[in-house]
C-alpha cells in the first residue's frame, strides 16, 4: 500500500472569550455529535453494513455500490468524493488519455442537470475531478447544509448513468484537454516523467501517461468514450465518500434514494492479463528541448502497492532523498553538484516505478551527478538505514497520517488512491505496516530492486551477465489485512460557528509591546492550532535597494539557528508536529508553547551558515534561470516593467530577471547578517492564533519571547500609488514552447471603501473569477475549447489607491489570437449589454458561500486576523462587505462595469513561440 509521506500530499492536487454557559453548551453539543456518530444508523432495505474503522463506516448496496461515511462536526463543511475504480490503466490501444477526457465530459451535464458548473458556482462549491493510473474521482467541498448535500448526492447519481457524453461537447473539450497536454509539454519535469514511463515499461499500460498521447486525444471517437463510460461508470465500480458535518441517518436515506434504486449491471468488467516482463538491462534516454534547468531521474521497477516491498522501497527513497537530512542531499546538494533532490513512486495496483532525481544548474557537468546518484542508490543496501534515519521516517509518516485524518477534504483523495488497491482500510494498514518496518527489511528490498539491470536512466546496453529483478505477485487483500487492528478514531472538535459576528465575539485582542495579538481558542479535530504572524520594519528610504537581501534573509531563517543546525531544526519541527514556516504554521495544543519559542529563537538568532547560504544562492539562481524562457514568467515580467513608474532600487520597482540574478550573485553572507541586524525586530507587527490552546499561556509566551526584541529600523508603510500608464500591446517570442500565455491588466484608482468596490467584486466573479462558470470560461473554454485555464483577477487595497483588474489565460501559440479576440468581445458585450439578473443572483450566492467556506478554515481565519489587525479592522468589516454585496442591484453593477472597464486603457502581453503562431 502506498506510503504516505508529507511531500506526497502536495504532489499531483488559504480567532475569544464566551460566558461559561455558552462554552459548556458548545462542549455538550460537540459531545452529542460525537455520540451520534458512534450510534447505530438505521439501515434502509437492501443496505448492509460493511467494515468500520477509525471513524469511517462502510455500507454496501445490493447493486454493488459502496458508501463510506465519516461524520465530523468540528467544521461546518462537507466533502462529497466519488471514486470510480477506473483510470488510464484500463485504456486500450489508441485510447490513451480517454479516462481523463471522460472526466472532463462528466462536467457537461445530464438532461436533469444541464449546467453542473453553473450549479457549483451558485452554491459556492469547491469542486474538481482527477484521473490517475488506477482511479478517477470527483469531489465537491462546500458549507454544510441539507440542501447542498442532497443536491450533490442526486447530481452524482444522475451523472453516473445519464451524462450526455455528446459529440458536440467532445469537439470543444478535446481542444481544452489538448491545451492541458500542451501546458505539460512546457514543463521539463512533466516531460521527463512521461518519457520515463514510456521507456521503463514495454507492455503494461503504466507506460502511458494519464494525460495521453496527443494524436489519441485529437482523434478519439465519441463511440469509444460512450462505451468506456457505460462499462466503468456503474454502481458496482464506484465508492462514494461523504465526510464532514451531516446526519448519517439522513445521508444514508438520501444515498439509498439516489443510488439504491439503480439496477445491478449485467455486464462483466474486462479482465487484464498483461504482465510486464522482467527488465533485462539498464536503460537510458535523453530529452533535448529548450529549457533552463537540467534534470537527472533514475527509475527502478518495484512491486505493486499491496506488496510490503513497495513500502520498504518508499522508506529507502525517503532516507536517500529527504531535504535536508537525506543521504543524496548531503552527497550532491551540500557539495554543490546539484541544487535539489526529489523522489516519488508511480504505480499502485500493478508493479510500478520508484523514481529518484536531481536538479542541476544549466551549464554544469551532468554525468558526475548521474554517476554519483546511481552509485549511492545501488549501494544503499550495503549501508542499511540507521535507527535515527528509521525514526525520522516513522515520525514524518505518523505526522502525515495525523494531519490527513484531521482534514476530511484531503482524506477523500487519499482514500480514492487506496480504494484502487481493493479496500479503503489499506490506508490504515499501510500506516501500521510502515511503523513496524525494520532497517533489515528496507535494506533487503533495496538489494532486490535497486540494481543495475532494473534501472532506467536511458540507453540500452547489451550484457552477458544480467542482474535481473523478478517482481513478485501482489498478495491478497485478506492476507495483508489479516493482522490489522483498527485504532480509535481521532478526537473531534466543537461544532464551530465561523460567522464574522462569532469570530469577533470569540476573539481576544491584546497588545504585547508593539505587537497586535488576536487569540481565538476553540476545540479542533486533532487539537490542531494555526499561527500567523507578520513583523514590520523599515521605510521607503531605509529599504531602498534591499529587495533581494530582504528576501534572502527571510529564506535563511529556516536553515538553522545559533543552537541548531538545519538538520536539527528540521527534526525539531517534526518532533513538535509543526507544518509550515516561521510566519505561518500549524501545530498541536501540547506543542504550541515550544513551537512559539522555537520560532522566536529562529527569528532572533538565525544560524547564517556559510555553506547553507551558498546552497540557497545556487537554488535561487537555478530557480530564476529556469523561468527565463517560460511564457508566463516572461509575460508577467514584461507587464510589470510596463506599469513600473518607480526609480530603480525603490522597494516597489519592477525588476528584470537579469537584475534579480545579478543581485543574487553579488550578495554576500555579510550583507544578509547586516540586514538582519539593522531591520529585524518585533517593534511592530501582528500575531493571530486560532485553534485548541490556552490563550493566557500563549500570551505569556509571546510576551516572554518577543516583547523586548526591537527593530533598529522604524516602520512606515511603503504603499503603491495609482499611475495612469499609457496602454501597450506587447508580444514576446518564447521559442520551442508548446503553450503560450495571455495577460491583460487595467489600472484602477480606488480603495476597498470605494462605493464601486462591491460591484467590481461581483463583476470580476462573473467575468472570469468563478472557475468554469463565467463569461470568459463559457466562451473560451466551454464553447470554443481554446484554453485549459482562463480567469480574471481583481486587486484592491484598503490603504493604497493602486488597484487593478486583469485577465490571464494559456493556450497553444496558434490559438492565442483567437483567445485575445474572444476576451475583448466578451468584455465589450459586458459593457454594452450588462449582466442579467440570473447572473447577479448566482454571483451573490457563490461569493457568499465561498467566503463562508474560507472562514471555516483555521489557517484562513488566522491569516485574516493578521490582515485585519494591520488595518485596525475586525471581522465586522467582512460582514459589512457581505452586506454591501448582497444589497447590490443589477443597475448598480452594470453601471460600475461601464464606468470602470475602459478597454482602451487596458494593456496586453502575449508570450508564445511565434513560429507556431502562423
Amino acid at each position: 500500500m502506498p506510503l504516505l509521506r508529507p511531500a506526497s500530499f502536495s504532489r499531483r492536487i488559504a480567532r475569544y472569550t464566551l460566558p461559561l454557559l455558552l462554552t459548556l453548551a458548545a462542549s455538550a453539543a460537540s459531545a452529542t455529535a460525537a455520540q451520534a456518530a458512534d450510534a447505530p444508523v438505521p439501515l434502509p432495505s437492501g443496505v448492509t453494513p460493511g467494515p468500520s474503522a477509525e471513524g469511517i463506516s462502510e455500507y454496501r448496496f445490493s447493486n454493488g455500490f459502496k458508501l463510506l461515511l465519516m461524520p465530523d462536526a468540528s467544521k461546518p463543511t462537507v466533502t462529497v468524493n466519488m471514486t470510480y475504480l477506473v483510470g488510464s490503466r484500463q485504456e486500450n490501444y489508441g485510447e490513451t488519455g480517454m479516462a481523463h477526457l471522460l472526466e472532463h465530459l462528466m462536467f457537461k451535464g445530464t438532461p436533469q442537470h444541464s449546467a453542473i458548473p453553473q450549479e457549483f458556482s451558485k452554491r459556492g462549491m469547491n469542486f474538481n475531478g482527477t484521473t490517475s493510473l488506477d482511479r478517477t474521482n470527483y469531489y465537491e467541498f462546500f458549507p454544510a447544509g441539507d440542501e447542498n448535500l442532497q443536491w450533490a448526492i442526486a447530481m452524482e447519481a444522475d451523472r453516473m448513468l445519464n451524462s450526455f457524453i455528446a459529440r458536440k461537447d467532445l469537439d470543444s473539450e478535446m481542444t481544452v484537454v489538448r491545451n492541458e497536454f500542451e501546458s505539460g509539454e512546457n514543463s521539463p519535469s512533466s516531460v521527463m516523467v512521461k518519457r520515463m514511463q514510456s521507456v521503463a515499461f514495454d507492455w503494461h499500460n503504466y507506460g502511458n501517461a494519464t494525460i495521453g498521447n496527443r494524436s489519441d486525444i485529437e482523434h478519439v471517437k465519441i463511440e469509444n468514450l460512450q462505451a468506456f463510460y457505460r462499462t466503468y461508470y456503474q454502481p458496482d465500480n464506484a465508492v462514494l465518500l461523504i465526510a464532514g458535518k451531516f446526519d448519517p441517518a439522513k445521508v444514508l436515506e438520501w444515498v439509498n434514494r439516489s443510488f439504491g434504486k439503480m439496477t445491478k449491471p449485467a455486464r462483466v468488467l474486462p479482465d487484464f492479463w498483461t504482465v510486464e516482463p522482467t527488465q533485462d538491462g539498464e536503460r537510458q534516454f535523453t530529452i533535448r528541448r529548450s529549457g533552463d534547468v537540467q534534470l537527472v531521474y533514475v527509475g527502478y521497477k518495484i512491486p505493486a502497492g499491496l506488496h510490503i516491498d513497495s513500502d520498504a522501497i518508499g522508506i529507502a527513497a525517503d532516507i536517500l532523498a529527504d531535504t535536508p537530512n537525506g543521504r543524496l542531499h548531503k552527497l550532491l546538494v551540500e557539495t554543490g553538484k546539484a541544487s535539489a533532490i526529489l523522489q516519488f513512486q508511480l504505480g499502485g495496483y500493478a508493479p510500478g516505478l520508484q523514481i529518484i532525481g536531481a536538479v542541476v544548474k544549466k551549464g554544469e557537468a551532468l554525468e558526475p551527478v548521474r554517476q554519483a546518484l546511481t552509485d549511492a542508490i545501488e549501494s544503499f543496501a550495503a549501508t542499511p538505514p540507521t535507527e535515527a534515519e528509521m525514526a525520522r521516517v516513522r515520525v514524518s509518516n505518523a505526522n502525515a497520517y495525523e494531519k490527513l485524518l484531521s482534514d476530511h477534504q484531503r482524506i477523500g483523495i487519499a482514500l480514492s488512491n487506496v480504494l484502487a488497491l481493493g479496500d479503503w482500510r489499506l490506508l490504515f494498514a499501510g500506516r501500521d505496516q510502515v511503523a513496524a518496518m525494520t532497517s533489515q527489511q528496507v535494506a533487503a528490498a533495496a538489494a532486490s530492486y535497486f540494481r543495475r539491470d532494473n534501472r532506467t536512466v536511458g540507453l540500452f546496453i547489451p550484457e552477458d551477465q544480467p542482474q535481473r529483478s523478478d517482481i513478485p505477485a501482489a498478495p491478497s487483500v485478506d492476507s495483508v489485512l489479516q493482522n490489522y487492528q483498527p485504532r480509535a478514531a481521532i478526537a473531534t472538535g466543537e461544532a464551530f460557528d465561523s460567522s464574522p459576528a462569532n469570530l469577533d465575539q470569540r476573539t481576544q485582542h491584546i497588545r504585547i509591546g508593539g505587537l497586535k495579538v488576536a487569540l481565538l481558542p476553540k476545540k479542533t479535530r486533532g487539537q490542531t492550532v494555526s499561527v500567523s504572524m507578520k513583523l514590520d520594519w523599515g521605510d521607503a528610504q531605509s529599504l531602498f535597494g534591499k529587495r533581494t537581501v530582504a528576501g534572502m534573509t527571510g529564506e535563511m531563517l529556516g536553515r538553522g539557528s545559533q543552537t541548531m543546525t538545519r538538520e536539527q531544526l528540521a527534526d525539531e519541527f517534526a518532533r513538535l508536529k509543526i507544518s509550515g514556516g516561521v510566519y505561518n504554521f500549524q501545530t498541536t495544543r501540547g506543542n504550541l508553547d515550544a513551537a512559539l519559542r522555537l520560532m522566536a529563537d529562529v527569528l532572533q538568532h538565525p544560524r547564517f551558515d556559510a555553506a547553507e547560504f551558498e546552497q540557497l544562492r545556487k537554488q535561487t539562481l537555478v530557480s530564476l534561470e529556469s523561468s527565463r524562457n517560460d511564457p508566463t514568467s516572461r509575460a508577467q515580467e514584461a507587464l510589470a516593467k510596463h506599469f513600473d513608474h518607480y526609480p530603480a532600487g525603490d522597494w516597489r520597482a519592477a525588476r528584470s530577471l537579469d537584475l534579480r540574478i545579478a543581485e543574487v550573485q553579488a550578495l554576500s553572507l555579510d550583507d544578509v547578517k547586516a540586514f538582519h541586524r539593522n531591520f529585524y525586530g518585533a517593534s511592530s507587527g501582528e500575531i493571530a492564533i486560532v485553534g485548541d490552546f490556552d490563550s493566557d499561556a500563549a500570551a505569556r509566551t509571546i510576551q516572554q519571547s518577543l516583547s523586548t526584541w526591537t527593530s533598529a529600523a522604524p516602520y512606515q508603510r511603503v504603499l503603491q500609488d495609482y499611475a495612469d500608464i499609457a496602454p501597450a500591446r506587447l508580444t514576446i517570442n518564447t521559442p520551442d514552447k508548446e503553450n503560450g500565455t495571455f495577460i491583460a491588466r487595467l489600472n484602477l484608482d480606488m480603495r476597498d471603501e470605494d462605493p464601486d468596490y462591491p460591484a467590481l467584486v461581483v463583476a470580476n466573479y462573473l467575468i472570469g473569477g468563478a472557475s468554469l462558470k463565467s463569461r470568459l470560461a463559457d466562451r473560451v473554454r466551454q464553447r470554443e475549447g481554446l484554453s485549459y485555464s482562463i480567469s480574471s483577477f481583481l486587486s484592491v487595497s484598503a490603504i493604497s489607491n493602486a488597484a487593478q483588474i486583469g485577465i490571464g489565460a494559456i493556450a497553444a501559440p496558434q490559438n492565442l489570437d483567437k483567445v485575445d479576440a474572444a476576451i475583448r468581445e466578451e468584455l465589450q458585450r459586458a459593457i454594452k449589454d450588462g449582466f442579467t439578473q440570473e447572473e447577479l443572483d448566482r454571483a451573490k450566492s457563490g461569493i457568499r458561500q465561498q467566503r463562508e467556506q474560507a472562514r471555516a478554515q483555521d489557517d484562513t481565519i488566522s491569516n485574516g486576523w493578521v490582515n485585519l489587525l494591520d488595518l485596525d479592522r475586525t471581522y465586522a468589516w467582512a460582514a459589512q462587505l457581505d452586506q454591501r454585496i448582497a444589497a447590490l442591484t443589477l443597475e448598480q453593477i452594470n453601471e460600475v462595469v461601464r464606468k470602470r472597464l475602459t478597454l482602451d486603457k487596458m494593456s496586453v502581453v502575449i508570450a508564445r513561440d511565434e513560429s507556431k503562431a502562423k
